[in-house]
């Protein structure tokens, strides 16, 4: 299903994947009027201002709490709960823990190599790699058809990004706080995807939480992830270095389109 891709690639298996399905319905109500944009411009500015604020950033680390809903053959919603931590190094350089109740993986980018490890199962994978983060995601994904969790930290704070022009509609829900942080709540619509941003108020408005529903789906399965930021990190280049445990085996990576 579209929005298990999307989910898995961004949160549980990276990209926006960005708040339950009820609570999702009880926002109709705060819908924008047939008259207004169906995008509010006080909505696409926000998603505007926060890539600036991304995209200022050469390094940070990103830890997230995230949940993804799976659906049985017989219609049966499964929530699979999950994390990761992400330390970034702009423009050449991004380690990745991702640990889930089905899934253990460690990504790691140097600059030069894209390499990713399975500690749990003791196989590695290592393969050349462009020099800098938006070509490896675009490369690794071609060749092999690996997105990474919540890839749109990356995409976000690409100023050649043209994601705004893919919006359906979006429009403000409101002032909420996550995790004690005041924040503004916003919903958009676009290929068939719902997906709300609660972004941080204030001169570092850093997204906070997000949440994407398929609405194709009887279902309506969904994927939520809640995001604490450190923008200031300590980061030594050692820090992208792969140093295979002893016993681990090396593999090849699996072309996408063999």
């Amino acid at each position: 299903m579209k929005s298990l891709r999307f989910a898995a690639a961004v949160g549980l298996g990276f990209g926006l994947a960005l708040g339950v399905v009820p609570a999702i319905a009880t926002f109709a109500a705060t819908d924008p009027p047939a008259a207004t944009p169906a995008v509010e411009p006080q909505a696409l500015q926000a998603l505007r201002r926060m890539s600036a604020y991304l995209n200022t950033l050469t390094r940070f680390e990103v830890t997230t709490q995230t949940s993804l809903d799976l659906v049985t053959a017989k219609g049966q919603k499964l929530q699979i709960n999950g994390g990761a931590r992400y330390k970034v190094r702009r423009p050449d350089g991004f380690v990745i823990d991702l640990v889930s109740d089905v899934k253990n993986r460690r990504y790691i980018y140097d600059g030069k190599q894209f390499t990713v490890f399975a500690p749990a199962l003791g196989y590695y994978a290592t393969a050349p790699a462009p020099a800098t983060i938006r070509q490896t995601l675009e490369d690794i994904y071609d060749k092999y058809g690996i997105r990474l969790p919540l890839e749109d930290l990356f995409r976000w704070s690409d100023p050649n990004s043209s994601r705004s022009e893919e919006l359906e509609s979006g429009f403000v829900v409101g002032p909420s706080t996550i995790d004690g942080a005041a924040v503004d709540h916003y919903a958009f619509r676009e290929h068939g995807l719902d997906w709300e941003i609660w972004i941080q108020k204030g001169d570092q408005p850093l997204p906070r939480k997000l949440v994407i529903v398929d609405p194709t789906d009887p279902a309506y399965p969904a994927y939520n992830a809640v995001l604490t930021w450190n923008v200031s990190p300590t980061i030594a280049n050692g820090d992208f270095a792969f140093d295979p445990p002893k016993d681990a085996k090396s593999i090849r990576l699996t072309a996408a389109n063999p």
